[in-house]
């Protein structure tokens, strides 16, 4: 009889993953705020736990976890390069996210989430909790769960934690997609869709990961890299598993075909919650998906790269082309972030190192830019509710030039116009590709990127080249608000005019430890 194995203490270098220690920990201190603390001294303290609980974790990862970086907790996390300068990316976004959530314009509670979330839309129950002055102020503790799980998602080391990680991530925006204050309806519908569709694309990355697991007898990316061509007779298991991998990350990011949730979700959930999806999801997705595609799966490039090539071109194409035809501000926002989509997964495509710089570049500049496009439609009012019909944004030139000029600034950034973010990031990108030896894939997303910049241009010209229609006014918005729009703004601006700092970093910043 065979003795058991001894067994063997992971070590785990806190220094390299305090970041996300600390978010878990404000989390955790905001759950306790929720539980004990009266209920008209909640929203000031979940705010201030929220950002402190972020600039903490920021100024950790510059002092301590960058210079402590490295492969711990037996190889399920990794810390390097790009999963720095991803997870720094993902808190600076949620600083000015969370500005964006906590907006309370003149109502004693955030703007955008309603006042009793488990109640009925329009009963007793929730005309009750309005009454009372109940406030919403889980959100913040949720969005730092969900920042966690971004953070720890864009590190994980191997297929279990990456799952976890993106469980913790994506529960908690669950929740949040359907406590929006107004279009109660609509919100908790979208909310029941991504549900629904999230826990399939989990199942897929689930089973994806059993598939590769029993090909290679490991979860690690490292032990999956030297695997793969060393073990013969396993591709039957080992190509569909990493497809349904595939699955689970495209989801997560939008891309054609697992797209359909994005319209509706981005319509129905709280403007911040939509922004705050929009931007971080994005970068915590493609984070996870290049650290899998270009550590544990690099050696079958042969089999995933031509599958990837046809996702981006379908999602360029679906993302610009529905664009087109869109009404509502939101859902033409969505499928602006659905064609965006596409043109990062050319930067997946090229497999080197440029196109990965390129990758995490554009995800920057993407981020800020969106945010503060998010960030504005609920300064647009009529009838006492978000005016996001394109029609209700006719004249506001006129009627709100300072909004209109800045709003227009974001959209020329998203079509790509030089001296904007959007065009040195589509450059910085697209070199990738061209050095690859893709430039077909080059070729077809510039084609899209005029398709989506006539949806912009549109726009524009309906601000300042249409009659106001007199129902729709514009809110005067805090200093919340007003900071994370303006930074927004200026990131757009300066990543377009002076690049250089960003982009050497996103270069030095382009090694995977493996």
């Amino acid at each position: 009889m065979t003795s058991p194995a001894a067994f063997t203490q992971a070590h785990i270098s806190y220094a390299a993953v305090v970041p996300m220690l600390v978010i878990f920990g404000a989390a955790m201190v905001g759950v306790l705020v929720e539980a004990f603390l009266p209920r008209a001294q909640r929203y000031w303290a979940q705010v201030g736990v929220t950002f402190v609980g972020i600039v903490a974790a920021f100024l950790t990862l510059v002092l301590i976890s960058r210079d402590n970086r490295g492969i711990t907790a037996a190889d399920a996390v990794v810390v390097d390069g790009p999963a720095l300068l991803l997870q720094g990316t993902i808190l600076v976004i949620s600083f000015f996210a969370v500005m964006l959530m906590a907006e309370r314009f003149d109502t004693p509670a955030a703007d955008a989430f309603t006042q009793s979330g488990a109640s009925v839309p329009g009963s007793p129950m929730e005309t009750n909790a309005v009454k009372l002055g109940a406030t919403t102020t889980e959100v913040f503790p949720l969005a730092l769960f969900s920042i966690g799980g971004m953070m720890l998602f864009v590190a994980a080391g191997d297929l279990l934690v990456m799952f976890i990680a993106l469980e913790v991530l994506s529960l908690p925006l669950y929740i949040l997609t359907g406590l929006a204050r107004r279009r109660r309806l609509l919100s908790q519908e979208a909310s029941l869709k991504y549900f629904l569709l999230g826990a399939f694309s989990s199942a897929f990355f689930l089973f994806g990961s059993a598939l590769v697991y029993g090909a290679t007898g490991s979860i690690k990316f490292g032990e999956i890299a030297n695997a793969v061509g060393t073990v013969p007779g396993r591709d039957d298991i080992m190509i569909p598993g990493v497809f349904l991998i595939a699955v689970g990350l495209l989801f997560k990011v939008g891309a054609v075909p697992f797209h359909t949730w994005t319209p509706d979700v981005y319509q129905g959930a709280p403007s911040p919650v939509s922004g705050f999806m929009a931007t971080t999801v994005k970068v915590a997705g493609f984070g996870a998906m290049l650290r899998l595609f270009y550590v544990a799966l690099e050696g079958l490039r042969w089999n995933w790269q031509p599958i990837v090539a046809i996702v981006a071109v379908l999602t360029m194409v679906v993302g610009a082309v529905f664009a087109v035809t869109q009404t509502d501000m939101k859902r033409l926002l969505a499928y602006s972030s659905i064609s965006h989509a596409g043109f990062l997964l050319v930067g997946v495509v090229a497999l080197n190192k440029t196109g990965l710089s390129g990758t995490m570049f554009y995800l920057v500049a993407y981020s800020f830019t969106t945010l503060a496009a998010f960030g504005m439609i609920p300064l647009v009012r009529s009838a006492g509710s978000e005016a996001t019909h394109l029609s209700q944004w006719a004249g506001l030139g006129k009627t709100s030039p300072v909004l209109a000029a800045t709003f227009s600034f974001l959209l020329l950034g998203f079509a790509g116009i030089p001296l904007t973010s959007g065009f040195t990031a589509k450059f910085a990108l697209f070199s990738g590709a061209v050095g690859h030896g893709s430039t077909w894939l080059v070729v077809i997303a510039m084609l899209m990127s005029a398709v989506t910049a006539f949806v912009y241009i549109r726009i524009i010209v309906l601000m300042y080249f249409s009659d106001p229609t007199g129902d729709t006014h514009v809110l005067m918005p805090s200093a919340l608000t007003g900071i994370a729009v303006t930074v927004g703004a200026l990131a757009t601006l300066v990543l377009g005019v002076a690049p250089a700092p960003l982009l050497n970093l996103a270069q030095h910043s382009a090694l995977f430890l493996r």
